[in-house]
């Protein structure tokens, strides 16, 4: 039976348990490549598509659509038509599926987000991988946490130390902002880069993590590598503000769909679970005041206050772009704007969320990219 590959469940994200299969992208007999994707699979944040690692034939589909089943658990078989049908029953009969009460292994403990003191504020970071390649840390957008890169964290870990972090004002770090403006997020992420002695990083920013990003890479151009900006902030004056004001105000559930649906290309990729999370940080103490503040610093009347386009044109670095082409939060013009400068990535069929509504493709952009500008 070497022949014959087990899919199972993967596990994106320290905290995610269990998937819902919402549906096959492959069928029974079908044969696929490397990447492609093979079925949809709702998570506690986003629905996400699974891709296939290696090129194989899908022998037989042991998960059915609509149901939920644990990390680790049987999806489908693979194996060459030559392999008899007999022993694809034998290997899906002897297949040990894991323990549901056995989700918190110790591997899992040892990689759960921390908090630690940076620049005199508590921080909560994921510091995941390793090795000798340069690390890359990850820098989220307005209203976001270290979750927002639960599908490329993991992946990128594999080559190199990937660390996530908790910007102030969101997640489980401090909720005092101060100003909130970008001098302020950028000094919380140069003191994360001092707390962990990173001599030299590559920076990935989403959105308003994208123009921190650049921020820091303007202040400290001897200790960034490169830069990777998705659908980031700071590029142009548009932004859709009436979104910003929705995400400060939201308080109840009903008017949660409507707004979070902006941020995808399919409404249906934002899950029951996405909602609830993100109605229990806005319960926090201090996040509607910081989320204001910083709504304040940056998008004033429905515009983006800071142009960073001249300071990212006079930078030494090696810089790339990845968006959605149809991002209904920043509009994709901003993106095409640098297409003659920088390397612009523009992914059909995507919002707002490229590194999660595309994480595969996103993943293997960042690390070719990574992996040139080590």
């Amino acid at each position: 039976m070497t022949e014959i590959t087990a899919i199972t469940m993967p596990k994106w994200g320290l905290t995610m348990t269990e998937g819902k299969i919402l549906g096959w992208l492959k069928q029974e007999g079908d044969s696929y490549g490397a990447g492609e994707e093979l079925l949809e699979i709702e998570t506690t944040k986003i629905t996400n598509v699974f891709e296939a690692s290696d090129p194989g034939i899908l022998r037989r589909i042991v998960g059915a659509a609509g149901a939920s089943l644990p990390v680790g658990a049987l999806l489908a078989v693979s194996a060459p038509q030559s392999v008899p049908d007999a022993e694809i029953d034998a290997f899906v009969a002897g297949f040990a599926a894991p323990e549901p009460a056995a989700e918190a292994t110790a591997e899992d403990t040892a990689l759960a987000p921390r908090e630690i003191e940076a620049g005199g504020r508590r921080l909560r970071v994921l510091d995941l991988g390793g090795g000798s390649a340069t690390p890359v840390v990850l820098v989220h957008g307005f209203g976001a946490d270290l979750n927002a890169w639960m599908f490329n964290q993991p992946a990128l870990a594999g080559s190199r130390r990937a660390i996530a972090l908790d910007l102030p004002g969101h997640g489980g770090s401090v909720k005092v902002v101060g100003a909130g403006d970008a001098e302020i997020f950028a000094g919380a992420v140069s003191d994360v880069l001092a707390a962990f002695d990173l001599d030299r990083v590559h920076l990935v920013g989403h959105s308003m993590g994208g123009a921190i990003a650049i921020e820091v890479a303007r202040q400290q151009k001897e200790r960034v590598a490169s830069l990777t900006l998705i659908a980031s902030a700071g590029l142009g004056p548009e932004i859709n503000g009436a979104f910003i004001d929705g995400f400060v105000r939201l308080q109840r559930r009903r008017e949660a769909p409507e707004l979070l649906a902006a941020l995808v290309h399919d409404p249906a990729l934002i899950s029951r679970a996405m909602i609830e999370e993100l109605l229990r940080y806005k319960r926090l103490d201090g996040v509607d005041a910081a989320l204001a503040t910083i709504a304040r610093a940056w998008f004033a009347q429905g515009s983006q206050v800071l142009d960073l386009r001249p300071a990212l044109a006079a930078l030494s670095l090696p810089v790339q772009v990845i968006w959605g082409h149809d991002d209904r939060i920043i509009p994709v013009a901003h993106a095409e704007a640098l297409a003659g400068t920088l390397p612009v990535h523009i992914l059909d069929q995507v919002g707002h969320l490229p590194q999660m509504e595309k994480a595969g493709e996103v993943n293997r952009v960042i690390a070719r990219f990574l992996d040139a500008h080590d």
